[in-house]
């Protein structure tokens, strides 16, 4: 009998990241929740847009990530503090020799297999204005040309 691993879910995707930077090496690692926490990332209530990595002490943290926290009264408290990331040591590493190269950090996607929630980084190098401008361009040549093809 062979362990079948459950499907992957992403639970929640930063997609401004892949338009701000281009993305050079991405790794998965953990990441220290709590209850609440867990709760808000599987019911899609946790936001990565504007987060980074950083490194303090040989260790990884997620900082500027928001988490909507239910309250009893039904409303929501936004949670931004810094989160502890588990990752090998080799990787944390390459990821603290990139840093210093001048990358950035940035983190992709929060997905689960199982009970764990993971956390896909990326080093990446920042676009300057006329890269993004060309990558509009190229998305709106795409979406034109998927369109002729479906009239045709």
């Amino acid at each position: 009998m062979t362990k079948q691993s459950a499907p992957t879910t992403k639970l929640v995707v930063n997609r401004r990241a892949r338009f701000d930077y281009d993305i050079l090496d991405e790794f998965k690692v953990g990441i220290v929740l709590n209850g609440p926490e867990v709760r808000s990332v599987r019911d899609g209530r946790a936001s990565l847009r504007g987060a980074y990595v950083t490194v303090k002490d040989g260790e990884l943290w997620l900082t500027n990530s928001s988490f909507t926290l239910k309250q009893s009264g039904g409303e929501g408290v936004v949670d931004t503090s810094p989160r502890k990331l588990l990752a090998k040591k080799k990787e944390i590493e390459l990821i603290v020799a990139a840093k210093d190269s001048g990358l950035t950090i940035v983190p992709l996607i929060m997905t689960t297999n199982t009970r764990y929630i993971k956390l896909t980084i990326a080093t990446a190098k920042g676009k300057k204005d006329y890269d993004k401008r060309e990558t509009i361009k190229r998305r709106d040549n795409e979406r034109e040309a998927r369109r002729a093809i479906k009239r045709a």
